[in-house]
């Protein structure tokens, strides 16, 4: 009966712990990231009363089996439940999920921590964290080979994407104007068109061109467009209240053949296969100094405008050239996107985008064997596996969160079981008592 008494509280201590898991299962119903856990059971120890014995021909006595009496259960497992959650769409684009098996890592004075939360903001200093946990990744530098930003898959270090460098995106100068379009001799024998382009500071300029059709050219095999530069000043802002004067660009003409095509600009013949030889070069060098100090074009004062996509198609029976070029003013840090491989780009207003850093994940050949560390963090163990310290690209979706892989369903069942085993091990109590009782009265 003590045997008894013993096993049915180890029955009550091992319910109360699934119940005790259950419970915060539950309460996590709702928490971004969260992995559910269970409970599972195993005998503490079995005390032998007989051994068991083979048969004997000898004897004529067959085998007897072991007889045991179990002393109780204990808890044998609490594991995590590792699956993934369903999506949640926030369209916020910081909120992220790691798919797959991979973890977000992040680091604070207590160290390095896991998370499959992927609720992310930007600090006051441009870092991104999670509940004042700072997410670790890979930074953009500029890559001395091409001259573009680029990541180095390196030790992880605070990801930083509003900071000193970042919030502002350098102005570019200007170097080449695209003007594409068509032009009609019949309907407007003079074109007036505007361009604009930005100085090495980021200053807007304006400049006026003019196509005008030369009606004496009497070459049936081809049309001549005279293009000058009214004025020969460019402005410095919209309203054209500052003009500054520049050494006159040199008149050039431009001939088309009787496809519409351009044959030659400046007396040059133009090969379709050879991009420069659409290419005028335009001086725009300022006849005075620019203040504040800046260059223009390709730093010399000299401009490309392009015409290659330029054409005089006649039975179009209307003019429409737009201009676009290169180079922008500075810009200011307005939004940011995060790729599926985990890269960051900065988004400009001055139209200009920028790689900022790269989020890896981290892996462990047993997940299952992380610890959990509360606030939606793990951290690593001896049975888990190590972090290396930098990180492997993973598959990121951006703009949407993973909730808690908890199932409501399953959780309600386990509470009824978990309830009636409480119940029925309570009952083997209190009846094993019944018989302490029965056995102290048999004095009477």
């Amino acid at each position: 009966m003590m045997r008894s008494l013993f096993s049915g509280v180890s029955g009550l201590r091992i319910h109360q712990t699934r119940m005790d898991v259950i419970a915060n299962n539950i309460a996590n119903v709702n928490t971004v990231g969260y992995k559910s856990s269970r409970v599972t059971f195993a005998e503490i120890f079995n005390q032998k009363v007989s051994g068991a014995s083979g048969p004997n021909d000898a004897t004529g006595r067959g085998g007897v089996n072991p007889m045991q009496i179990g002393l109780g259960a204990s808890v044998a497992s609490i594991d995590k439940i590792m699956t993934p959650g369903a999506f949640q769409r926030t369209a916020n684009p910081l909120d992220m999920v790691a798919v797959g098996d991979g973890v977000f890592v992040v680091n604070d004075a207590t160290g390095t921590h896991f998370t499959r939360a992927g609720n992310f903001s930007e600090d006051l200093q441009g870092n991104l964290s999670m509940n004042g946990m700072r997410l670790m990744g890979w930074e953009a530098a500029i890559d001395p080979a091409t001259g573009l930003y680029a990541v180095e898959k390196r030790a992880v270090t605070p990801v930083n994407v509003g900071g000193a460098g970042k919030a502002y995106a350098n102005p570019e100068p200007t170097t080449i104007i695209d003007m594409a379009g068509n032009i009609n001799r019949q309907e407007d024998p003079v074109v007036n068109k505007t361009m604009s382009f930005f100085d090495s500071v980021g200053n807007k300029y304006l400049m006026d061109v003019t196509l005008t059709y030369d009606a004496a050219n009497t070459n049936p095999a081809n049309s001549l467009w005279h293009v000058t530069f009214p004025n020969s000043v460019i402005y410095a802002n919209e309203d054209r209240t500052r003009p500054i004067a520049i050494n006159a660009p040199a008149p050039f003409d431009i001939t088309f053949d009787t496809n519409g095509m351009i044959t030659a600009i400046g007396g040059t013949a133009a090969d379709p296969t050879v991009p420069a030889s659409f290419m005028a070069q335009i001086t725009v060098a300022p006849a005075v100094k620019l203040d504040p100090a800046a260059t223009l074009g390709d730093g010399t004062g000299v401009l490309g405008v392009n015409f290659m996509d330029l054409h005089q198609f006649v039975n179009d029976r209307t003019t429409a050239i737009a201009t676009n070029r290169n180079g922008s003013a500075p810009g200011s840090l307005t939004g940011l996107n995060v790729g599926p491989d985990g890269k960051i780009t900065g988004m400009y207003s001055n139209g200009a985008q920028r790689l900022l850093a790269q989020i890896p994940l981290a892996q462990f050949a047993n997940a299952n064997g992380l610890e959990k560390s509360g606030n939606n963090l793990f951290r690593a163990t001896p049975n888990s596996g190590t972090f290396d310290g930098i990180g492997l690209e993973g598959n990121l979706q951006s703009g949407v969160l993973e909730m808690s892989n908890v199932d409501l369903s399953a959780e309600f069942t386990d509470m009824i079981t978990t309830q009636r085993g409480f119940q029925a091990n309570s009952r083997v109590i209190t009846t094993s008592d019944d018989m302490l009782t029965e056995l102290v009265n048999l004095r009477r």
